[in-house]
């Protein structure tokens, strides 16, 4: 009785220590800057080019993250790229993103929020300073917008991503339709494989050439599969088509594109690495016509280097970028590459 007693009188302690530590370790609140910049030269090998060679600063990210408690993270990131409409450098908003953690399975962001059509390609690839993913690279979808999502983790291997947006994008504001887009996605991860599903959709309003108002949908569909073989090489490669559109931003009534990347890394030690790629980008016949719709941006595109990580936060990468157009009337591009990341 009396080793009884002592038992339950041990364990009492216990717990009243354990809760006293807990009470101790209260959460406090914390937050973070970061920064991360895209800087290259480059040599045109392309005939006839004019501009041969050059110095850029494709983009600079600036972003801060806050803990406000154990269930809520706020964080806000501004992308400064180059802009076509106005001046070499423009300040976007990126992200201004609220992630509450609702459950142990589910989390709900809110805001500007970053999206999942490309991310798990993205992160496989590795090397977005250098090149966009596929989705990215040729407009079937933005890495950011404005609205809500749900990440749910089905399982251990399992994961959905829901999600209800504007649609547009994050350099553009709700167009007057004000209709949404929403989409989903499967992910499935196990040891050194991924695979992933994805699919959206989104309704707009066009005037054809007859002045008549009509409503078109606009879609878009990925597949990707990646594989880390061992801890010296992976293999990714995904299948993309959007329809109904010339970008996931503007509706093109019977207008597709669909395109297919393949790409490989091979580890040599910690911080050095050689890798390789391979875009196909294609799209259909319109009724009545003899040539694709998007000849002059058909084609195939070839993308190959090596890394070299001399330090944490800082990358850097000889590579080759090609692009081999369907259209013979126009000139392949060949450009040789030296591009940096460097971030804190």
């Amino acid at each position: 009785m009396k080793l009884k007693n002592l038992l339950s009188g041990l364990l009492i302690l216990t717990a009243a220590l354990s809760t006293t530590a807990q009470e101790k370790a209260e959460f406090k609140p914390s937050g973070k800057a970061s920064g991360k910049v895209f800087f290259n030269y480059h040599y045109d090998m392309t005939n006839g080019t004019k501009k041969e060679s050059s110095f850029e600063i494709q983009r600079a990210y600036f972003g801060y993250k806050y803990h406000i408690s154990k269930d809520f993270t706020a964080s806000v990131t501004f992308d400064v790229g180059q802009n076509e409409g106005g001046s070499d450098y423009t300040a976007y908003l990126k992200k201004a993103q609220l992630d509450w953690k609702m459950s142990p399975v589910v989390k709900l962001s809110l805001g500007m929020i970053g999206l999942e059509q490309f991310s798990d390609q993205e992160s496989f690839w590795g090397y977005r300073y250098i090149m966009k993913s596929f989705n990215d690279q040729y407009g079937f979808g933005s890495s950011a917008d404005l609205g809500i999502k749900a990440n749910i983790k089905i399982t251990d291997k399992l994961y959905a991503n829901a999600f209800v947006i504007n649609g547009e994008g994050y350099k553009k504001i709700q167009d007057e339709d004000g209709k949404q887009k929403i989409g989903a996605d499967l992910v499935f991860k196990n040891k050194g494989l991924i695979a992933k599903f994805y699919a959206d959709a989104n309704t707009t309003t066009v005037v054809d050439n007859g002045g008549n108002e009509k409503d078109v949908t606009v879609s878009a569909l990925a597949a990707f599969v990646g594989y880390k073989f061992c801890d010296h090489f992976k293999m990714g490669a995904e299948y993309n088509k959007l329809i109904n559109g010339s970008k996931y931003s503007k509706a093109a009534d019977n207008h597709d594109l669909d395109g297919l990347s393949v790409y490989s890394t091979y580890i040599v030690n910690k911080k050095v690495e050689v890798f390789g790629r391979y875009d196909y980008l294609n799209s259909n016949k319109l009724d009545g016509e003899t040539e694709k719709w998007n000849l002059s941006k058909n084609g195939s595109a070839i993308t190959t280097g090596v890394q070299y990580a001399p330090a944490k936060g800082v990358k850097m990468a000889l590579n080759y970028q090609g692009f081999m157009h369907k259209d013979t009337s126009i000139e392949d591009k060949s450009l040789l590459f030296v591009n940096f990341e460097f971030k804190f």
